[in-house]
């Protein structure tokens, strides 16, 4: 009885010992996850505005071969116009999350498929790259997006060869 007791008082003291603000990895993964798998399906289907809701009001997102997107405003603005170019089908998969306390740090790796609409103003193409994203646990209790980059892994394509000049003719007249 008395051991039972002391095992008790000891792993009441040890959970004494967490800090109030303690963040479980485990859930924030989760929660990681859940909100990635939602961010796919909004990107899919084109919702710029749901998928808005993930990123923090005061957002850095920095896009392959673009300008960074200061603020959810111009993020939704820039997600508005490209889903209105073409169909982008996007998968991410979270390959690590290490957090404290309000803050998780997410590292991972992407695919994406673009078919070009008539009004895009590129060709269709494919990525693939790794990401990282800051996220902050908000006043409200929700995990959002603070900053966030894509490293695209596709190489550059090569510069044009530029043209042979002629060669200067030899004949003597």
């Amino acid at each position: 009885m008395l051991r039972t007791l002391a095992a008790v008082l000891t792993l009441a003291m040890v959970g004494a010992c967490r800090p109030a603000n303690y963040t479980d990895p485990q859930d924030v993964r989760r929660v990681i996850d859940s909100l990635n798998t939602k961010l796919v399906a909004w990107y899919s289907a084109g919702q710029a505005d749901s998928a808005a809701q993930i990123f923090a009001q005061d957002v850095w997102a920095l896009p392959p071969n673009s300008e960074p997107l200061v603020g959810r405003d111009s993020l939704r603005s820039f997600q508005k116009n490209i889903f209105a170019t073409g169909k982008w089908q996007f998968t991410m998969k979270t390959d690590d999350v290490v957090t404290s306390d309000s803050l998780a740090m997410e590292r991972g790796h992407y695919t994406l498929k673009v078919t070009a609409g008539p009004q895009a103003k590129y060709p269709s193409f494919e990525d693939h790259g790794n990401y990282v994203q800051l996220w902050r646990r908000d006043a409200d209790g929700h995990w959002r997006t603070v900053w966030e980059a894509k490293v695209s892994t596709v190489p550059l394509p090569a510069p044009p060869t530029p043209p042979t000049p002629p060669v200067a003719s030899s004949k003597k007249t």
